[in-house]
């Protein structure tokens, strides 16, 4: 843990939080077309609409930033949640299935009706994520041993897998489904408006809040059932609340940005060699540090093949798989 006292957490949460503005900064400077910080700052200080530089800043980049931001600490935040809730270094909303749920039922509603708005894809998202998490749970919990790390990450790779096919079958099935979807089932935040993220957004927030409001009684939770039920806590009630927070973080992200990877494994390991267990840290940090990776994720993705675009979720994917197979790894050698 690099940070010991309450003090030089609050400066690396801070510190965080600055790494991430400057980052989106860079993500509304940077990108195929040429502008500069200045270019930027005359965007936001004047209302000439003609300007090239204006459109591709406020109508292009702006949102893009802001979406990656929200989507990435979302992740990261459901991340934490997850592995704090099922003791499993290897849980996030990825392995465990919730975000092929969830792109399964958006690919599914799409392919009945192409009109449907953000918001309506949205709740349709919710109810993937939440079925897809409570089928995983179900899945996990048969048997005499009940749940346990290992059982729930097989369960959760099925379902992914499972969801997965299902997606793929529609698609080929139905072309114009796939024209529809193709980018965004590989993860983009690429081609988003201003509009999309307000729909989405009240959900994400709330999700956020009621995270930070659950950390300390996750902190109990992670001492073990019988300790907490011991201290009073009313187990099942916070464990269903953190479970809706999940659905709430991951359905939105998928619903904006596509089933993106990596991002709920990778942050919290990170955020835990700097600040501990402690979930009323931990959390926030998730929060940033997502954040902070997405973007720069998305930042790279623009000039892996420059002029085109690299979906972001690859680049996570490519970032994420050497960590996953480490602690993979070290878990099955601590066994």
């Amino acid at each position: 843990m690099l940070f010991q006292s309450h003090m030089s957490k609050g400066f690396g949460l801070a510190f965080s939080f600055i790494l991430m503005l400057v980052c989106m900064g860079l993500s509304v400077v940077l990108g195929y077309t040429d502008t500069t910080i200045g270019d930027a700052i005359t965007a936001f200080t004047t209302n000439n609409t003609q300007e090239n530089a204006y459109i591709v800043i406020r109508n292009h980049r702006l949102p893009r930033a802001l979406i990656a931001t929200c989507v990435g600490a979302s992740l990261g935040v459901a991340g934490v949640l997850m592995q704090a809730l099922t003791r499993n270094p290897l849980a996030s909303p990825g392995i465990f299935g919730v975000n092929a749920g969830a792109s399964f039922f958006v690919v599914l509603a799409v392919s009945f009706s192409q009109t449907l708005s953000l918001g309506m894809l949205s709740w349709v998202s919710f109810i993937g994520a939440a079925f897809a998490a409570g089928l995983v749970y179900f899945i996990g919990a048969i048997g005499k041993e009940g749940l346990t790390p290992v059982r729930l990450t097989l369960a959760g790779a099925a379902i992914a897998g499972l969801f997965s096919s299902f997606t793929q079958g529609i698609l080929v099935l139905n072309e114009k489904a796939l024209d529809e979807v193709l980018f965004w089932l590989a993860g983009s935040v690429q081609g988003r408006s201003m509009d999309d993220l307000v729909d989405i957004f009240p959900y994400i927030l709330v999700a956020w809040v009621l995270a930070f409001l659950i950390s300390r009684h996750i902190n109990i939770l992670t001492m073990g059932e019988d300790v907490a039920t011991g201290l009073g806590q009313k187990t099942a009630w916070i464990k269903a609340l953190a479970g809706i927070i999940v659905v709430l973080l991951a359905g939105g992200s998928v619903a904006i940005a596509g089933p993106i990877g990596f991002i709920g494994i990778v942050v919290p390991h990170f955020a835990r060699s700097l600040v501990g267990y402690d979930q009323r840290w931990l959390i926030p940090y998730c929060g940033v540090l997502g954040a902070v990776l997405l973007t720069a994720a998305d930042i790279s993705a623009r000039y892996v093949i420059m002029p085109e675009e690299v979906p972001v979720g690859i680049m996570t994917a490519i970032i994420g798989t050497p960590f996953f197979i480490y602690i993979a790894r070290k878990g099955l050698k601590s066994t």
